[in-house]
């Protein structure tokens, strides 16, 4: 079975964005709204509308997929690990897919970011893509030969949730809690929020990601210090990902990854760190910066539609192949 119309939806804390990709990849439709978090019915109802709104932008059948904070279990179907609170310990996937009365592929959106610039971005032609997101939050997805990997606790990728390797109070500073329970996650120190806290509470000064990086051009030395640092936490933490899978590319997306500063010392910041002293590891910004999510479900979406399709075909033919004997 083969769709010609992609849906995709990557669904934030703050807005979801829903986008309609014709077989050549082309945006027909595409709108943004404000997330629904005042009860899960009617998170699930929005969700629902604005699927049926796209679906009559399409001129032909649709494949449905679905990005979003936190992750389905594979043991129970429930959603995990959401700041969107009201989803979690939910079916959301069943739940949605009933609604519809079609299939609907659900998925973190980090993984759909990491899908997204393994199959056509900048990620196209490797084998095993590491895809990172330092954003509000710090995520990550592992693609290899072109397809996700996820795993029976559905935490592959999930990187931001590691201790910081080699931390150093004097170095590094306070440790603060992260919101998953445990304490010294790498999201914590390297996604911007993570840059922040530190500028705060490390040098007494206030500041967002923006405005530390103007101050670092402007050559002031506190911004310089601890920017210098948290170029060295990225660098820590994405040598150990070289060390335990060694991918043929690392790309990397969010806000933190519009910063040109970020690059040029970074491979060798994480040879340092990695087993051998030696880093090839090309780092790239991602292609569709924003928009890799987005595109990253939509594929999803096609993908799983039609490997679901082919199962059931399969299964279908099995009965029939026993019930004839």
């Amino acid at each position: 079975m083969k769709t010609t119309n992609r849906l995709g939806l990557d669904i934030g804390g703050t807005k979801v964005e829903a986008v309609l990709f014709d077989e050549q990849g082309t945006i027909i439709w595409r709108q943004r709204y404000a997330t629904c978090k005042s009860s899960y019915p009617a998170f699930l109802q929005s969700i629902r509308t604005i699927i049926q709104e796209a679906a009559s932008h399409a001129p032909g059948p649709v494949s449905i997929g679905i990005g979003l904070p936190g992750t389905p279990d594979p043991q129970t179907n429930l959603i995990k690990n959401s700041n969107i609170q009201v989803i979690n310990q939910q079916p959301f996937a069943a739940d949605i897919a009933e609604l519809l009365g079609k299939f609907v592929a659900v998925a973190n959106d980090a993984n759909c970011f990491a899908l997204s610039e393994a199959i056509d971005g900048n990620g196209a032609g490797h084998h095993v893509v590491f895809g990172v997101i330092l954003g509000t939050g710090c995520g990550g997805g592992v693609v290899v030969g072109q397809h996700l990997l996820t795993g029976p606790n559905a935490c592959c990728g999930e990187w931001g949730h590691n201790p910081l390797p080699h931390y150093n109070p004097q170095k590094d500073g306070i440790i603060s809690p992260c919101y998953c329970g445990q304490h010294n996650c790498l999201e914590t120190f390297i996604s911007g929020s993570g840059l922040e806290r530190q500028y705060h509470q490390n040098y007494s000064k206030q500041g967002k990601v923006p405005d530390i990086i103007s101050l670092v051009r402007a050559n002031d030395t506190a911004a310089i210090r601890c920017w210098d640092n948290y170029l060295d936490q990225v660098a820590r933490a994405l040598a150990g990902v070289v060390n335990l899978l060694d991918p043929d590319i690392i790309v990397i997306g969010g806000g933190v990854s519009n910063i040109a500063e970020l690059y040029p010392s970074l491979q060798q910041r994480m040879a340092e760190y990695i087993f051998g002293k030696r880093c090839c590891t090309p780092l790239i910004a991602a292609k569709y910066g924003d928009s890799s999510g987005v595109r990253g479900a939509a594929w999803l979406g096609q993908r799983q539609m039609a490997q679901s399709f082919q199962r059931n075909k399969e299964d279908a033919n099995e009965h029939h192949s026993t019930s004839g004997h």
